[in-house]
């Protein structure tokens, strides 16, 4: 999909887009490309990520093959609109780790004119919507919802399912951690690991 800025009688539209979807979809990569194009126009383009991500880089937003592009680490949502000024284009990676003060600055930069580029988990390790994620995909202009395959089967994987024990909602890993799995697999780990949690249960 190719989105470019809209121009009406020469002035500034802008919008929020949200790339959404499991661990290893492909959101980080699109979201680079989108803004890699952005560049090549000749738009001023502003990168942020949450300062607790370091997982590739201390600065750089990386996706899993390893593409990259600068960005500033940010500790909070609303730390962006101090840090914007005269931007055509914003990008905003992982998302889910904000506060929900993101809605309010992705409105506010696109009530300026911005083209706000926004990606992250829609979805925790639960499958429990994540963050301020689903009311930015509810605001958007335009959503893309990306998908991973399947570990167990091959098929279109839509959730992350945590192959630690830990059960902190926010656990930063990669496939030592995490592996993306179809709805029908997912469910079916979830029911052989409730099993195992509880023995006398009934069986569904």
């Amino acid at each position: 999909m190719f989105l470019e800025r809209s121009l009406v009688e020469g002035k500034k539209r802008g919008s929020v887009e949200v790339i959404a979807g499991s661990m290893f979809s492909g959101k980080t990569e699109e979201l680079i490309r989108r803004l890699r194009r952005a560049k090549y126009a000749n738009q001023k383009v502003e990168i942020f990520k949450p300062m607790m991500e370091k997982r590739y880089s201390e600065k750089a937003v990386v996706s899993h093959d390893a593409r990259s592009i600068s960005s500033t680490p940010v500790e909070t949502a609303a730390n962006i609109l101090l840090m914007v000024s005269d931007v055509d284009v914003v990008g905003i990676d992982e998302a889910q780790f904000f506060d929900n003060g993101l809605i309010e600055v992705c409105n506010k930069l696109a009530d300026n004119g911005v083209r706000v580029i926004v990606a992250g988990l829609d979805m925790d390790y639960l499958g429990v919507p994540f963050g301020p994620v689903p009311s930015l995909m509810a605001i958007a202009e335009c959503v893309t919802k990306v998908h991973a395959i399947c570990m167990q089967c091959g098929n279109l994987a839509s959730y992350s399912h945590r192959i630690t024990q830990d059960d902190r909602r926010v656990l930063l890993g990669e496939k030592d951690a995490y592996q993306p799995l179809c709805r029908e697999c997912y469910n079916k780990l979830q029911y052989n690991e409730e099993k195992k949690d509880n023995p006398k249960g009934s069986d569904r």
